[in-house]
């Protein structure tokens, strides 16, 4: 089997996966996945996690209700869609039961949500249930969301230590052109540089080929920073039976490095609210597993408070490793560049040695 499937998988199916032209929910496209994700499973003992958008769309066609909505019509389309939503879902994989799991921004990036979160699904997967999972947007505003689901089944990816994460999307994958405009595009099999790739796609302007691969890719970045390969695949069903015959449909993002540790793993992801600019002998230091200490910091940038999560940055502006602070933006200000002797004496207190301790930080990979 390629791609050295194992364990779990994790699927994310869009909103035109499971719908019609007309934009309504459509059952014969959901027992079509549902039937690749079986196949796969007898090809290979590879449980399968869903990500599932489509609940907004099915809201709105209970209700009758057309584009553009209000927030809180979205939310009330999101909140009477979930439920149709799971009705499908659980007549496409019968007869193995499904278990909905709605989560928020403040599941991932809040460390003891993040590890309930990752119980509920574990627990779900033992007792023989396929979960499914959409985020929360039935009382998720802009500040609280995670932004697409595509950047939430990377996540869920994390939360089930998947072996792949497969995104299903409207074309066959990542091309080099717009298919659509240019009889020329062609395929690409593989990505490596994935910064060059987001490059690419954000200048494009087709409605088709490279439309929303922007966020798959930022997908495919997460679930590579945790080891975990992507492949982004064409619609339905069909890609996930060819997966089941060992064939190789779509765009491969194969995986980066191996190993990190949960809770790093976790800390790599998180929105940083601050930066700080060192000097080359902290960086250094950085990479020989030291801890940051203020003496090497040269600059701080943003305001943020004890704990938060801040990138660590050359004077170029290169990111090297994100972590989270031992104080204060002022505070910070106040002994950047100082010894750590002289930090009780400039702030009246010590409570650490270290501005970032090497337990609480993550060296990233070039190009993050």
């Amino acid at each position: 089997m390629t791609d050295g499937l194992h364990g779990r998988i994790v699927v994310k199916v869009g909103t035109s996966s499971i719908t019609n032209e007309a934009g309504r929910i459509a059952p014969e496209r959901m027992h079509g996945i549902a039937e690749g994700l079986a196949a796969i499973k007898a090809a290979t003992g590879v449980t399968p996690v869903l990500v599932s958008s489509g609940a907004g769309a099915a809201g709105r066609e209970r209700l009758g209700l057309t584009l553009p909505l209000t927030l809180p019509d979205k939310q009330a389309a999101a909140a009477v869609g979930q439920t149709r939503l799971m009705a499908e879902w659980e007549h496409a994989l019968e007869p193995r039961p499904v278990a909905q799991l709605l989560l928020s921004a403040g599941d991932m990036h809040d460390r003891e949500r993040y590890v309930n979160a990752k119980n509920a699904l574990l627990a779900s997967l033992r007792v023989g249930a396929v979960p499914i999972v959409n985020e929360n947007d039935s009382v998720a505003t802009a500040e609280l969301k995670l932004g697409d689901n595509d950047t939430l089944s990377a996540w869920v990816a994390y939360l089930v230590d998947a072996s792949l994460l497969v995104i299903l999307t409207d074309v066959e994958g990542l091309y080099d052109a717009d298919p659509h405009a240019q009889t020329g595009a062609r395929l690409l099999d593989r990505i490596e540089d994935l910064g060059a790739a987001t490059r690419h796609v954000g200048a494009s302007h087709g409605r088709h080929g490279t439309g929303g691969m922007v966020t798959k890719l930022h997908a495919a970045r997460i679930a590579r920073d945790a080891g975990i390969p992507t492949r982004i695949a064409g619609v339905g069903g069909a890609a996930l039976l060819a997966l089941a015959r060992g064939e190789t449909p779509g765009t491969y993002v194969p995986a980066g490095r191996e190993g990190i540790p949960a809770r790093k793993a976790w800390l790599a992801q998180q929105p940083a609210v601050g930066r700080l600019v060192i000097d080359e002998g902290a960086a250094a230091a950085l990479r020989d597993g030291r801890s940051l200490l203020p003496k090497g910091i040269r600059e701080v940038q943003g305001v943020f408070a004890f704990g938060d999560p801040v990138d660590v940055v050359l004077e170029d502006g290169t990111v090297i490793a994100r972590g989270l602070g031992n104080f204060a933006a002022d505070a910070l200000t106040r002994i950047a560049g100082l010894h750590t002797r002289d930090i009780a004496e400039v702030l009246g207190t010590k409570d650490f040695d270290e501005a970032v301790h090497r337990d609480n930080l993550v060296l990233l990979p070039r190009g993050s």
